[in-house]
């Protein structure tokens, strides 16, 4: 398994303190057509949905009234300004906004029909243990959702990637981050993979629970990330 760039949580919160302010008018801009794209294909669902990394809340407005919406958050100072955002907006659909670590989740096994972690895998210091976690909160047959950064091992974009790495607690993200790190959990089937805008630099996972445990483990090689990728048309990013 590709080794990555340790990530303190105290240097996380620290960064996202600092990004808080500006953070819908920087990094919200380049990931909100992500996170649309995501959250179209969750209103066709129903029932409750966890979101992890809820962020400043950009999300929250978009989900349909149908719904029941928790979101949770590392960061007070991101919590804060989704909390505004719930009451300013009266989002009688979202449930509660708390903070909580994504890797030692404060829920019941099988609490929510559909849980969706945006721009978070990159971020957390333990990307194997959040995976576990999104898996066991969500509902057997339920589907667990990721849009994230996945890099590449080749071109300029993979040079420029592993250039940066060394930088990820001062950036709150790591810029390294392969796909492989997400395929660990033998009862999520992968359904879809497709690349989102801006510029196909973003990705969108479907997995879904299996009713039972039956699913194999998916080996992290070659071959089977040449086989993640070509679900739903993944093609090389630029």
């Amino acid at each position: 398994m590709t080794s990555l760039v340790s990530m303190d949580e105290k240097a996380v919160k620290k960064a996202y303190a600092r990004w808080a302010p500006v953070y819908d008018f920087s990094f919200g801009a380049i990931t909100q057509a992500g996170r649309e794209h995501a959250v179209e294909a969750i209103n066709l669902r129903h029932g409750s949905v966890l979101e992890v990394g809820v962020g400043t809340g950009m999300s929250l407005a978009k989900y349909k009234s149908h719904l029941r919406v928790t979101g949770i958050d590392l960061s007070p100072e991101m919590l804060a300004k989704a909390r505004e955002r719930v009451a300013k907006n009266t989002l009688s659909h979202v449930e509660d906004v708390l903070e909580m670590d994504a890797s030692d989740l404060r829920f019941a096994d099988d609490s929510f029909d559909t849980v969706v972690a945006m721009y978070v895998m990159t971020v957390v210091p333990d990307p194997d243990q959040v995976m576990s976690e999104l898996q066991r909160v969500c509902k057997p047959g339920g589907e667990v959702f990721l849009i994230n950064h996945f890099s590449q091992d080749f071109g300029v974009r993979g040079k420029f990637e592993k250039a940066i790495a060394p930088f990820a607690e001062q950036l709150g993200w790591r810029p390294e981050f392969p796909i492989s790190r997400v395929m660990t959990q033998q009862n999520l089937s992968l359904e879809e993979n497709i690349q989102v805008s801006p510029f196909g630099l973003f990705t969108m996972l479907r997995f879904v629970k299996q009713e039972t445990c039956e699913a194999q483990i998916i080996p992290l090689t070659a071959a089977s990330i040449s086989a993640a990728n070509s679900v739903q048309g993944y093609g090389a990013e630029v």
